[in-house]
């Protein structure tokens, strides 16, 4: 690992960042960051793949209005275009608190093909975090064209941890982990561990997610985490709600499912 840090990326999805109301709550924010910021005193750089520019971008417009826009994918745009610096300026406060640097790093999935386009992918994570400073990603909803979008923000940071050879890859959502039934049933648990050719899709749960809530889901997860881990990036799927679940992860405690390859077991 270059400069002989570790490198981790995070993953946090809307669910994690908002409240019932689908109000961004950055207090949440702060303690994603507040783990970056511990992580980083300890020589682990993090690059962050934060979800939520729809949602920001919902909090500022007139639905009446927008809604006017009958194409749903126009009205994904706007939303976006307003809410990422929006979303931006969070996160650039808060760093700051903490005398940290982040930048904006927006991707289109044409970005991660092989040639020109990913070797400059990789030339600007590198030399961002060459300098210390925190890379956010996000999809360029603004101008991404439907037909090759990324699946969601989980495939998204599955290549960015290719990309930047990350040691590890931590998906953050709303639950616990991968559960063996319903995850608000008392008799269902977290399974802890889950080798790349173990079956656990049987125990997903259908999604009634709305617009702007994020497009991704368990069954998106767990496809995701599978494919890092077949490419030696161990994943994680937890709760980015529980308090330092970053900082116990890193550091090695039983949080949340692991995904692993059987011969890293």
């Amino acid at each position: 690992m270059k400069n002989d840090k570790k490198r981790i990326v995070v993953k946090i999805g809307t669910n994690v960042m908002t409240n019932k109301d689908n109000r961004i709550v950055v207090p949440i924010l702060k303690r994603i960051v507040d783990q970056v910021a511990r992580l980083y005193e300890e020589d682990v750089m993090t690059v962050l793949i934060s979800s939520g520019s729809v949602i920001a971008g919902k909090e500022v417009l007139d639905d009446n209005k927008i809604d006017t826009i009958d194409n749903a994918a126009q009205r994904r745009q706007v939303y976006s275009a307003v809410g990422q610096p929006r979303m931006m300026r969070h996160y650039y406060s808060i760093f700051h608190d903490y005398g940290m640097r982040c930048a904006q790093v927006l991707a289109t999935k044409r970005d991660f093909d092989f040639g020109r386009h990913r070797d400059n992918m990789i030339n600007c994570y590198e030399g961002l975090l060459g300098q210390g400073i925190i890379p956010i990603a996000n999809e360029d909803d603004a101008v991404s064209l439907s037909m090759s979008m990324f699946s969601d923000n989980d495939e998204l940071a599955s290549l960015v941890a290719e990309l930047v050879n990350a040691d590890a890859l931590i998906l953050l959502t709303d639950t616990d982990g991968i559960f063996d039934g319903h995850p608000d049933h008392d008799d269902s648990n977290v399974i802890k561990s889950v080798t790349t050719d173990q079956e656990v899709e049987q125990f997903i749960q259908e999604s009634d997610k709305k617009e702007g809530e994020g497009r991704g889901g368990m069954e998106s997860k767990i496809n995701v985490a599978k494919g890092a881990a077949s490419k030696d990036i161990v994943t994680y799927i937890a709760n980015g709600k529980r308090e330092d679940v970053i900082i116990d992860i890193v550091h090695g405690k039983d949080v949340g499912t692991r995904i692993y390859k059987e011969d890293e077991s």
